[in-house]
């Protein structure tokens, strides 16, 4: 089945909506949390324990996949839904958070980032038509553009050059793409400045993307910040695509982002707070552990 979005929905009071994202490996209702499985496992969890929490979607991560076991080994090994035992949608990151989290390992250049690993101190370069080998060889459902995530906080001339790389990478992305199969997404960077927000979304609209990102939130900025991003942004986007807040997970936020016309959130919030026994309820954190 090839990759549709399908607009099922709106709430007359807020920019809420609901919709349908069909893909090879089934649909996902929206809007839509994705679970995160960096290095091919939700920590913690088997695919069975996630269906039963209600996941249709999980996210992988082109940079550790890449690094270990490999794509080549995994798309010998039948592709990351085999490799996963995860039956339905995965999306694959292409590694550009990993750019900027893992800054001390990296050089950017116009062509892509040389960075060495952080498994074993061996370098490797990562092009933007190298992020979207990796993510066909992985045989994700949704692959995302190669970008630069700006850290924050950055200069307006920083975020500008930076803005730049992503909005040239993307082109390259979207040029390197032969799956029918498989969707890409653009990222709609452009840091903390509105004026750079919106000039990413009126150049990545045209490029015709399958769907639309809005990354670089949830970077250390206040809330304040995000939320302005999020209501100011969200609107430049295609409504007949799916839209995708990077990185968003406290429960607040994804109300807020719903409320904004976001389908589609990730975060490591979950898993994470699970793992160390805290407890999210209508009034407060409750620490188990």
């Amino acid at each position: 089945m090839p990759f549709a979005f399908e607009l099922t929905g709106k709430d007359p009071q807020t920019r809420a909506r609901l919709g349908k994202i069909s893909t090879a490996h089934g649909t996902v209702d929206t809007p839509a949390f994705m679970p995160v499985g960096t290095q091919g496992t939700v920590k913690s969890l088997r695919p069975e324990d996630l269906l039963q929490c209600g996941a249709q979607m999980i996210l992988g991560n082109t940079y550790h996949l890449y690094l270990r076991p490999g794509h080549e080994t995994i798309r010998q090994l039948g592709g990351l839904h085999a490799f996963m035992n995860w039956p339905g949608p995965i999306l694959t990151d292409s590694g550009g958070f990993q750019v900027y989290s893992l800054a001390a390992l990296r050089k950017i250049g116009p062509e892509g980032v040389m960075f060495r690993s952080h498994i074993d101190g061996s370098k490797h370069f990562l092009s933007p038509r190298k992020a979207v080998e990796i993510q066909e060889a992985l045989g994700s459902d949704i692959m995302m553009c190669l970008d630069e995530c700006t850290p924050y906080p950055a200069t307006f001339r920083q975020t500008q050059d930076s803005l730049a790389l992503t909005l040239q990478w993307a082109k390259a992305c979207r040029g390197a793409k032969t799956s029918t199969h498989q969707a890409l997404f653009g990222i709609v960077q452009g840091g903390t400045y509105p004026d750079l927000r919106r000039q990413a979304a009126e150049e990545m609209v045209p490029l015709g993307f399958d769907g639309y990102a809005l990354g670089g939130v949830s970077v250390g900025e206040p809330k304040v910040m995000m939320y302005a991003i999020t209501d100011e942004i969200t609107p430049l986007l295609p409504e007949e695509k799916p839209r995708y807040l990077m990185g968003v997970g406290m429960p607040e936020d994804i109300v807020y982002g719903v409320s904004r016309g976001i389908d589609l959130f990730d975060c490591v919030v979950p898993t994470r707070s699970a793992r160390h026994g805290l407890l999210f309820t209508n009034s407060e954190k409750i620490v188990i552990k």
